[in-house]
């Protein structure tokens, strides 16, 4: 039978006596070794302590492991072996380092509304990972040094970014697994993927970089009031998403849609880029003010 304790790496005054231990050893390597041993020691203890929940993270890093595989088959057919070489050492390393995260996390997989653990990391968390799997090859293209055709960026973008990104939370909200884990996976796979594919339009001269700089600020921002008042001030942010946020996603998202565009439709993208650019660009300013916001107001 598995424990019905609360999930042991979750509990927030282990996470500040963590934080504060680095702190007193001033972010000495010492202490950066001590604060991720004692870090992962708690995630293997809460993975032991659910069983069913470890075993369902070995199950979803099996699904994406033979998802990854199946993109680098696919590559060595398409492209040959020089290419799916020179993209595979940063691929691999984004997938361990997803799956990694996800265990490292698990005692954060409780329900929203009740604080219980959840059995299973659940078909949302798992699109969600999708998504992640689609920023990591993107990403594992731009650390090879290959160059990404708008059409494949494009691709990818739809079928396995704006597609999850879509389906993850209607898929949480209707089996009621809505969780904290859900809100990070889904925050570092939007971060992940909103950057490659910004990468790779400034890479093919698409985005000016100091449009790409702007958008990229939307997440950096938060991340970093994020990083400061937990390492700084040892006091952990919660993070959830605002109106503002969800707008300015949006609006990225569709003005990526335009700059990925075929050019057969140039004469559209003429007509809606400087305004769809205009409005992006207020609403990305917008998000993360209203997100510091809102972690401020909450005790």
């Amino acid at each position: 039978m598995q424990r019905t304790a609360n999930p042991i790496n979750a509990d927030p005054s282990f996470v500040v006596d963590l934080l504060t231990t680095l702190q007193k050893e001033r972010f000495s390597p010492r202490g950066w070794w001590r604060f991720i041993g004692r870090s992962w020691e708690r995630s293997c203890a809460t993975a032991n302590a659910y069983p069913t929940l470890k075993r369902s993270w070995l199950y979803t890093t099996l699904l994406i492991g033979m998802l990854a595989v199946t993109i680098i088959a696919t590559s060595l057919f398409f492209e040959g072996t020089s290419i799916a070489l020179q993209f595979l050492p940063g691929f691999v390393f984004c997938v361990a380092w997803q799956q990694s995260d996800l265990f490292w996390h698990l005692g954060l997989n409780r329900h929203a509304q009740t604080g219980e653990i959840l059995p299973k990391v659940g078909a949302a968390n798992t699109l969600t990972l999708l998504r992640g799997l689609s920023a990591s090859y993107l990403f594992g293209r731009l650390i090879g040094g290959l160059t990404t055709p708008s059409w494949l960026a494009l691709l990818v973008f739809l079928c396995s970014g704006v597609v999850t990104d879509i389906l993850d939370g209607q898929v949480a909200r209707a089996t009621k697994t809505q969780s904290k884990l859900g809100q990070i996976a889904d925050g570092e796979a939007d971060f992940c993927l909103y950057l490659a594919i910004t990468f790779i339009l400034i890479q093919n001269g698409t985005l000016p970089l100091w449009i790409g700089i702007a958008m990229l600020l939307r997440f950096a921002i938060p991340l970093l009031a994020a990083l400061g008042s937990y390492f700084l001030f040892a006091h952990p942010v919660r993070f959830g998403s605002t109106v503002w946020g969800k707008y300015a996603g949006l609006a990225q998202c569709l003005y990526f849609l335009v700059l990925l565009a075929p050019p057969q439709v140039v004469f559209v993208k003429n007509v809606v880029n400087l305004p769809l650019l205009v409005v992006t660009l207020v609403l990305l300013v917008v998000a993360p003010v209203a997100q510091i916001v809102e972690n401020v107001k909450r005790p």
